[in-house]
């Protein structure tokens, strides 16, 4: 009895698995390398996420701190301004006073005319600097970028046919309409264009041309100014939106300072690069991204 027991109280020994055949492990090895592809693809896009918001970081950083030094520097150059203003005012009086007097001298006059010149560049330098400290009361309208680029052509084109200048209005330029303040605009692009003027004035470059151009897309508006000139050295590229800084033999250093805060007061934002073709630096291409009041006509 007891053997028969325990004969039937015996356990049956596990069956071996069965091996898989060879279309179940090509399977898995091709699942697995799915799943590898996909992890090296969501890899790849975390990388260039992280350099892109790196670059955007230091970005919003250097803005930042140009910023923090526009706002030491406007308040230095209020104080000055103010403190040399009314001295120049009299010195011009003086010196229009002291010309008539030796008008039938040659030497003394033209040493007169020296120093009216001077305080009228010292003047203007003053003029700069007030309007850089002072407050931007922008009178915003929806405005024809149209007439904003012809008002500012019209005013450098003496420049631009002193050194036998092209200018191409892109038609979108002509069509578009920005929500801005049409007077410090044409001021900005007329800053521009005799910038870009003077930089493929002193290239001596055969190709002598400025393009303006437009697009719009989701509510911002677009817009290039390219010239054919020698381009912007990469330590001017750093610091030319800075007050007081100017390659230019003759100038007040705050032009660019100036455009730069006009720009960021309509709540937008400007920038400056090279433009290279086949490799080689051909021009410099300012770019300023402003608020559209619409989108229509704006390609291209």
């Amino acid at each position: 009895m007891t053997s028969k027991l325990s004969k039937s109280m015996a356990v049956a020994p596990a069956e071996a698995p069965r091996p898989r055949s060879i279309e179940d492990l090509h399977e898995v090895l091709q699942l697995y390398n799915d799943v590898t592809q996909r992890l090296q693809v969501s890899h790849e896009r975390l990388e260039q996420e992280v350099v892109r918001l790196t670059e955007q970081l230091e970005e919003k950083n250097r803005e930042l701190e140009l910023k923090k030094r526009l706002a030491a520097l406007g308040e230095m150059a209020a104080g000055i301004a103010h403190e040399i203003r009314n001295p120049l005012g009299g010195i011009q009086l003086y010196a229009s006073t002291l010309a008539a007097e030796v008008a039938d001298r040659p030497l003394a006059a033209e040493l007169v005319r020296k120093i009216s010149n001077g305080v009228k560049g010292l003047n203007a330098l003053v003029s700069d600097m007030l309007t850089f400290t002072r407050d931007l009361h922008l009178q915003m309208r929806s405005e024809g970028l149209g007439d904003i680029v012809a008002g500012a052509v019209d005013l450098a084109q003496p420049a631009l046919l002193e050194h036998g200048i092209d200018l191409r209005v892109h038609a979108a330029a002509q069509t578009a309409i920005v929500h801005g303040d049409a007077r410090l605009l044409q001021r900005v692009l007329l800053n521009l264009l005799l910038n870009a003027a003077d930089a493929i004035a002193e290239s001596q470059a055969t190709r002598r041309e400025i393009v303006v151009a437009a697009t719009a897309a989701a509510g911002r508006l677009r817009l290039t100014v390219t010239d054919s000139g020698p381009g912007i050295p990469p330590a001017v590229l750093e610091k030319m939106f800075d007050p007081f800084f100017t390659t230019k033999h003759s100038g007040t250093g705050l032009g660019l300072a100036i455009v730069h805060r006009i720009i960021e007061a309509h709540g937008g934002s400007i920038s400056a690069a090279n433009r290279m073709v086949g490799g080689v630096m051909s021009g410099a291409v300012i770019t300023i991204i402003l608020p559209a009041a619409n989108a229509t006509g704006c390609a291209g």
